[in-house]
Order: C-alpha cells, then structure tokens, then sequence
C-alpha cells in the first residue's frame, strides 16, 4: 500500500469521504487501493453485519483502474471514492431486487438518475445493500434474503428500510451510502447505527429510477460518517430532473458545513415526542444535546405539535395506499419472477404474487386496497389525508416561532432482531418520531448524540422547506460539540 498506510495495509474504520478524497488527491493511495482496502473490509466483516446483498466486486476494480488511468490533475474531486447502493436504486447491468423474490434476477436496462450523476463524478460502487421488501419495514428484518444486524451488536436490528445501508457506514464497510427515507427509512436506521442520515426536502432529488413505494413520500438521502459528508453527498445527487416532474433540486447548494456556534437560532423541542414512548436512556441522551445547544448560544423552547400524535396512523394509511397502487405493476407480465404453475393469466396474476411478495409488503397492500374501496375512502384514506394537512399546518405554525424543531430520531435504541416481528404495531411505533417530517415533505438529518446501555442514539433536527444549507451547519456545530466516536466496536474487532 501507498504512503497512506505506511507500506501496511489501509485502515478504513475510520475513514471519511473527505479524507478518501483527499489521499486520492495527494496520490497517497490509488483508486486500485483505496477500492482494494474497502473490498477487503467487507470481506472481513460482512458475513457477520451481512450489509451487502451483492458485491460487485469485478465492476468496482475495473471503475478504480479507469479512475488511475487518467492523471491525477485532470480528476473530479470525488473521482475515486467508493460508496454503496441501497437495493432499491437501478443500476445498468447490475441486478436490483428491492430485497424482494419477485424481483430476483432484473437487470435494470437504464440507470437511475443519481446513479447515472454519481457515475459522471466518478464514484466506485461497491455493490447494492439490504433492505426491508421495497423499503416497507423499520428493521430491515422483511428483507427476502436474509436479515442485515447491527455492527454495534449483532444480536440487534440496525433499524430499516435502509438498514443496509446504515449498517454498512457503521461497520466502515464504505465511507458513505445512498438509502432513501418514506417514513424515516434513513433517519431511523442512522440513529441506531451511529452514523449520520439525511432526508432532504421532498422534490430535492430525483426519483426517476428508484423503485416506488409511496410517491407523495419516497425521497433519497444520504448515509454517512459526519455531516460534512452528508453535505457533500447531497450536493451530488440534488437537483431538478426532467425525468421526475415532482423534483425541483435545491434552492441553493449545501456547500461545505463550517458553523461554530449557534447564537441566533432558536429551536423547538416537540413535546409530543417526550411522552412514555420516550425511552428514559434516549431522553438523557437527547437532554444533554439540547444543553450542547444552549451551550453553542442557541434558544431551546418546548413547543407543541398537537397533530404529530395522528402521524403514524395518517402514514400507514397513505403509504399502503399508494404502495397498493405502485406495486400492481409487479405481475409477473413484464419483468421479475412469473410462477411456474398457472392454468390461466388470472391464476398466473395470483400465484405470481403470493410467491413473489413477502408478508409484509402482502400485509400493506391489503390495508391500502382496503383504505381505497368504495364504501372506506372517506372514512379511512380521505381522513388520513385530513390528518396530513393538519400537520403540515403545525409544523408551519412552528417554524414562524422557530429557526429549526429538534427530538429524538428514534424513541428506542436497537432492538432485538425478532423482538417485534410479531407485532407489526411496535414495529411501526418504531417511525414515532420521523413519518411527520415525511408526512410534511421537510428536511430532517439524524446526528450521533451519545449512547444509552452501549447503544447509540440518535439526535433529529428539523428545518423548513429547502433549509439543506442551514440544516446541515446547524448540525455540523452541534456534531462538533457532541463528538461522539461513530466507529463501531464489535464490527471492528470483526476486522
């Protein structure tokens, strides 16, 4: 290995994006090298975090030798740096299966539109990770392959859709991932992994390509070591796409985080949020940033949003609803599995489906086909609806008072894998604190803030529409005051 490493082999565990660009920049490691060392990692860690749903190992090698091949003065800056893909992103060439049977084996023909961006600045994808079925799920248990574990404890869930992807930072298995966030799929896993996820506004980056569950609600964010990260990865992806006609990209660009202080900022602490959910170790932790804050000069006042107590009903109504809709096109027709055992197309609609789809993803059709009918709509999906307008009246009600709103990210730390696979209520508790962001379409970032029984937990902070750039150093001089260590001890014992 290059002078980074002294002649040893490169140590990745706690390793940036940042720093990854600025050794491919001094020529202290190759793009060969640097892909080589993150190879390595997931070899020796994966088989217990079990991130990865496929490595591409042979694409990644061949996209760092293209990146040596051209001289270092003539690079992108990020050109070089390696990252890992949610399952849900299509990929040109590469199978993409949303963690589901009913699409193993599609090779998507195109690319999505972050991917075809992160192609053009020369990032190394590593290969696709774990997810819950189509991203329905909060624990990345309902994944059809196998179950992705906590690098902080492997006994325990690292949260979900996006576990995969939280997982695989937190074990240093890439620098950053992609994920995407429909009722706290980002948020929530970056919080019981002790990494950093961002949602941005919906409309701030483009959908086109990305398998859908919930359109209204489905935004693709960031998973990463640190905020400046994040930032940076965001800047990458964002943007207005004649492909999707609901994104508009970012008023202005997030840039480099950089704020020391908070004088100036006022925020509010969401009082329904403190209530008995709110686990005793979680509070402590969340209690001592919100003195950080004060600490950094910023104003910290409780404020109520009476409606983000009907959130997590309103979502789960609107999400299977939508999600009933997107997922009729998985009917073994034009692509994905087709079962073998059929006398008639209606049977082959029927059997295709039930061995294709996984109980949860079954379950949330159900509801969402229920919440649609004629003799329900006005009573269930049009209440829900209702719901989400009060909502987004709360939240703007809020902001007039406040610069940003702050919680927790998860009202629990990691829990047991199978702890609540049985009970599909608590595991839907599990989004408390984040399906009213979603239900509002705001930016929200979820930072490391401390650790409860060994644990990590998760600080949220909320912005206004289009806030990225405020957020985002908000969060960067909150995160410099906390400085809590974000590398995982178990997973890197592991290695």
């Amino acid at each position: 290995m290059s002078a980074a490493g002294g002649g040893a082999a490169l140590d990745v565990t706690t390793l940036t994006a940042y720093r990854c660009r600025e050794l491919l920049a001094r020529g202290d490691v190759s793009a060969t090298e640097l892909t080589r060392a993150y190879l390595d990692r997931i070899a020796a860690v994966d088989e217990q975090v079990q991130a990865f749903l496929r490595v591409d190992e042979s694409g990644a090698m061949a996209a760092a030798a293209a990146v040596d091949a051209k001289p270092r003065s003539g690079r992108q800056p990020w050109e070089g740096v390696p990252i890992g893909l949610k399952d849900i992103f299509c990929v040109k060439g590469v199978e993409t299966t949303c963690a589901s049977r009913i699409l193993k084996d599609y090779i998507p023909p195109y690319d999505a539109t972050i991917i075809a961006k992160l192609r053009t600045a020369g990032l190394i994808f590593l290969g696709k990770l774990n997810m819950d079925e189509f991203a329905m799920g909060s624990s990345t248990e309902n994944s059809a392959f196998h179950t992705t574990r906590n690098p902080w404890d492997f006994d325990r869930v690292p949260g979900g859709s996006s576990g995969g992807s939280a997982a695989c930072v937190a074990a240093s298995e890439a620098p950053w991932a992609l994920g995407t966030d429909t009722g706290g799929s980002i948020r929530q896993p970056a919080s019981l992994c002790g990494v950093v996820g961002l949602r941005p506004t919906y409309g701030a980056v483009s959908r086109y390509g990305v398998i859908a569950f919930a359109s209204s609600l489905d935004q693709v964010g960031t998973l990463t070591r640190d905020v400046r990260d994040a930032a940076a990865l965001l800047d990458l992806i964002a943007g207005r796409d004649a492909m999707d006609c609901t994104s508009t990209g970012l008023s202005e660009p997030a840039g480099t985080p950089g704020r020391a202080d908070l004088r100036g900022l006022r925020f509010g602490v969401i009082e329904e949020y403190m209530g008995e959910a709110c686990r005793s170790g979680v509070r402590e932790v969340f209690d001592a940033a919100v003195d950080s804050i004060s600490a950094l000069g910023g104003v910290c006042e409780v404020v109520s949003l009476p409606s983000v107590e009907r959130g997590v009903a309103a979502y789960y109504l609107i999400a299977a609803s939508e999600a009933g809709s997107n997922l009729a096109r998985f009917d073994g027709v034009r692509y994905g599995h087709r079962t073998e055992h059929s006398e008639d197309l209606y049977e082959m609609y029927v059997r295709t489906r039930s061995e294709g789809f996984g109980p949860e993803v079954k379950r949330r059709i159900m509801i969402g086909a229920y919440a649609l009918s004629a003799g329900y709509y006005d009573a269930y999906y049009a209440q829900a609806q209702r719901a989400r307008t009060l909502i987004i009246q709360d939240f703007a009600r809020a902001f007039e008072r406040f610069d940003f709103l702050i919680s927790p990210t998860s009202p629990t730390v990691a829990f047991e894998i199978g702890e609540r696979a049985a009970d599909p209520l608590a595991m839907y508790l599990s989004d408390l604190c984040t399906v009213p962001v979603s239900l509002a379409a705001l930016p929200g970032i979820s930072i490391p803030a401390g650790f409860s029984a060994g644990l990590p937990v998760g600080f949220q902070i909320i912005g206004p529409h289009f806030s990225e750039r405020g957020l985002l150093n908000v969060a960067y001089a909150l995160e410099q005051s906390l400085d809590v260590n974000t590398v995982a001890p178990l997973a890197e014992t592991a290695g």
